[in-house]
């Protein structure tokens, strides 16, 4: 901005507009100029053209400068993000398709089949059995929301997201501090007492173009909801005095304290190691709802909430929530007229996910087993069983369960994977439709295979970590950003989707060596150099900040060695480690297993895990930087400039 503000006050550029009024445009649009005029004019450009450019400089150098200090690191992912966005496609278009195909040109037409849409969209309902049985709704004081809860719903809060109807950002309440605080208080006070939230916390759902598929066809959108961020605040409240009254089932393992994907993740991969060395088969199957939130019963929420031993209060506080709730969508032709949602829990809802929580502990109660023989990751359900006729009855115990509560267990996405399968173990049936049989699956992000191996992770990983680097690629690959921040984002974005739940697998050297390649490539790229540059790997690290993966992956195995050491011995990953089966190996070389790697042997035995905590510093800190030094001397010598 202060460069534009001086390249309008410059002298150069001042004559311009007085110049171009001299002048008439004949009929043609030329304007209509005598020679010395004509000269003037041209001179006059060469002039603006230079201030143009020295403009574009100066501004470029004060982002560069502002990037490459503490406060700059949000604008460098900004600018990141930005970049990203101007280099894809049409996002969305004013014209769009009514149902049977024909072009929708005016935007009253348009904005109407928006609505049409995702009014059916968000309002359709499975078949279900309607409940005869009442429950018992539980009457007890409610205390009056004090100021630390508000603290602690503030602080957990993000900032620097999308603003829902009000237009009043979480970062104004931040800002405010204590007086912000007292002044929340009051009002989720007054929400609490009189069980109705103000009109202006109401959710706008915005179409977002999938890039795949027709770009007039309103199914190849998507909606998320931007809700008020002084509700989101509300929920957060009122979510943690509910997870404190209800207790939810040590099988589910989303959105719950303590708990991540990772943990469903480790007790899996365990537990088909331990049935392959043993030479048994493991029978499994990944069940799949289809648009889970979406589909929820309203009157099975209030039932199961109820149920779990949520006061009357909160319940009434969470119906008015969705039964008062408007949505509109907003779209690139405008917003259209406000329809209501009579179905689902709301996506982007700071309470949903507790929520859905809930309703899945009350429906399988009477179905799930204890892990690791079914584990729950909110709508995604694993069953495990050591016969194929016994996971197959479970499936239909939780189909039954679940659908006729107005759940649907999708057909088309639920799969069938046996570990150490012998010849003719055929395969499983749902309501008398085979499941497909896979030979792997992506479990939570993470692939596992029927065979116990692990090398299509690892090329998944080299996927992940390329579409990582796309994203960011504006920014890797500016020369003028110095290689010390380029390191960093690489560090941040990159390099934890190559490395998601690698620790819970046993790596062969030939995998970790096809990580480390695909790392490199990466790196040459951001730092614009190739191999014919013959600039050694370590030089390359040293410059860019970026540690060993090897080490990188070492580390993350012995901390989450250590982490499943130091819990309870309830916990699912101690109990898979202590399980033991009866059967005999097979013949031949070990399989390899995460037991059997050399630094998880040598941490068994006894070896120092504190060395895990420090090893983060040592490898991607101090060896890299004192290779820094080096590593500039080389780019010298091949005729390339690197800042750091």
């Amino acid at each position: 901005m202060n460069a534009l503000m001086d390249l309008k006050m410059s002298p150069a550029v001042k004559p311009l507009p007085t110049l171009l009024r001299v002048s008439d445009l004949t009929g043609k649009g030329q304007p209509d100029w005598s020679p010395d005029i004509h000269q003037e004019y041209k001179e006059l450009q060469r002039r603006v053209k230079r201030e143009v450019s020295k403009a574009k400089q100066k501004a470029y150098d004060e982002l560069y400068t502002r990037l490459d200090t503490r406060e700059g690191e949000k604008d460098l992912y900004r600018l990141a993000r930005q970049r990203d966005r101007d280099g894809k496609g049409v996002q969305q278009v004013r014209v769009i398709k009514d149902r049977d195909g024909r072009v929708l040109t005016s935007e009253e037409s348009a904005q109407r089949r928006w609505k049409e849409y995702f009014e059916e969209l968000m309002n359709e309902e499975n078949e279900r059995e309607k409940r005869v049985e009442g429950v018992n709704s539980v009457e007890q004081k409610v205390d009056k929301i004090r100021k630390d809860e508000v603290r602690k719903a503030l602080k957990r809060m993000k900032s620097g997201k999308a603003v829902g109807p009000d237009d009043i950002p979480v970062e104004v309440w931040k800002c405010l501090g204590e007086a912000a605080v007292e002044f929340l208080a009051n009002l989720f006070n007054r929400v609490l007492e009189s069980e109705r939230m103000p009109e202006e916390w109401r959710s706008v759902l915005v179409p977002i173009f999938k890039n795949r598929g027709d770009v007039q066809s309103c199914s190849n959108y998507r909606g998320i909801k931007l809700m008020s961020h002084t509700m989101k605040l509300w929920e957060r409240v009122v979510e943690a005095r509910l997870r404190k009254g209800v207790e939810i089932c040590e099988q589910q393992y989303g959105f719950m304290p303590r708990k991540s994907t990772t943990d469903a993740i480790f007790a899996l991969r365990i537990l088909m190691e331990k049935y392959r060395d043993s030479q048994r088969e493991l029978h499994c199957v990944f069940v799949d709802l289809e648009k889970a939130y979406d589909r929820v019963p309203r009157e099975e929420l209030w039932y199961c909430m109820r149920k779990s031993g949520v006061a009357e209060k909160y319940v009434r506080v969470v119906q008015d929530m969705y039964e008062r709730s408007r949505t509109v969508v907003r779209c690139a032709v405008g917003q259209t007229e406000e329809f209501k949602v009579e179905v689902g829990l709301h996506q982007g809802s700071a309470l949903s996910p507790f929520l859905f929580a809930i309703v899945m502990d009350q429906l399988s109660e009477e179905v799930r087993q204890e892990s690791p023989w079914t584990m729950m990751f909110a709508d995604d359900i694993l069953i495990c069983s050591e016969s194929r006729e016994q996971v197959e009855e479970n499936l239909e115990r939780w189909r039954f369960a679940l659908e006729r509560r107005g759940m649907k267990v999708s057909r088309s996405k639920t799969e069938y994977m046996c570990v150490n399968e012998r010849e003719g173990s055929g395969t499983v049936r749902l309501q008398g439709e085979e499941v497909k049989k896979v030979q792997e699956f992506k479990y939570l992000g993470s692939t596992v295979q029927s065979n116990g191996e692990c090398g299509k992770e690892v090329k998944k990983r080299v996927q992940a970590g390329w579409n990582g680097w796309r994203k960011v690629w504006g920014v890797l690959c500016d020369r003028k950003i110095s290689a010390r921040i380029k390191g960093k984002v690489y560090r941040t974005v990159v390099r934890p989707a190559m490395l998601y739940g690698l620790e819970t697998v046993s790596l062969r050297k030939r995998q970790e060596s096809e990580l480390e390649v695909a790392e490199l490539k990466m790196l040459r790229f951001s730092l614009g150099v190739t191999r014919l540059d013959r600039i050694r790997n370590e030089y390359i690290r040293g410059t860019a900040h970026v540690g060993r993966l090897e080490d990188k992956v070492r580390e993350d195995r012995l901390r989450w060695f250590g982490h499943v050491q130091r819990r309870e011995s309830e916990y699912i990953g101690r109990r898979m480690l202590d399980m033991e089966l009866p059967g005999r190996r097979q013949r031949g070389r070990p399989k390899r297993r995460l037991l059997l790697v050399p630094q998880v042997v040598k941490a068994t035995v006894g070896a120092e895990l504190s060395l895990t905590k420090n090893s983060h510093s040592i490898t991607d800190q101090d060896s890299a930087y004192n290779s820094g030094s080096q590593s500039r001397d080389l780019f010298t010598k091949v005729g390339l400039t690197m800042s750091n």
